[in-house]
């Protein structure tokens, strides 16, 4: 979690608010598509597209979660040590959905219960990264 800051909105630009409103309307299934959801919360799509991944509303949740995505090689057992790794870090897994490999790489997303873990996001992230046979580990979300 280095990278991240927990801020005051008023010291952020105002479009920042704007697209967790429209990712809100969209979720909610208030608006049918993304140009609905920015015409009413009035910024551009552009806007929107650029930050609807990094930018996330702050919870007093009790039940953290996190998605990680990343690449493996296809190659047997891989799957397992990245799970085995996450297991030893007492976070949950909720959910995988690994596609099939295409030139040899699998797409793989994984979310987690993060609640109970005894290291930062950060340092799980590392530990996958080292693995040998994945690559692009990277945090999709958190709360």
């Amino acid at each position: 979690m280095n990278n991240y800051y927990v801020v005051d909105k008023s010291l952020l630009p105002e479009s920042f608010g704007c697209v967790i409103e429209a990712r809100k309307l969209l979720n909610n299934g208030k608006v049918k598509n993304v140009s609905e959801a920015v015409k009413i919360v009035g910024i551009s799509r552009a806007s929107y597209y650029k930050y609807k991944d990094f930018v996330y509303e702050a919870e007093n949740s009790t039940h953290r979660k996190a998605v990680i995505s990343f690449l493996l090689n296809h190659k047997s057992g891989i799957l397992s040590e990245v799970l085995n790794g996450i297991s030893k870090t007492n976070a949950n897994v909720l959910t995988i959905n690994q596609n099939i490999p295409i030139n040899n790489m699998a797409n793989v997303v994984i979310s987690l219960d993060i609640n109970h873990m005894n290291i930062s996001v950060d340092e799980m992230l590392d530990k996958i990264r080292n693995l040998k046979d994945t690559s692009k580990v990277r945090l999709i979300t958190i709360e």
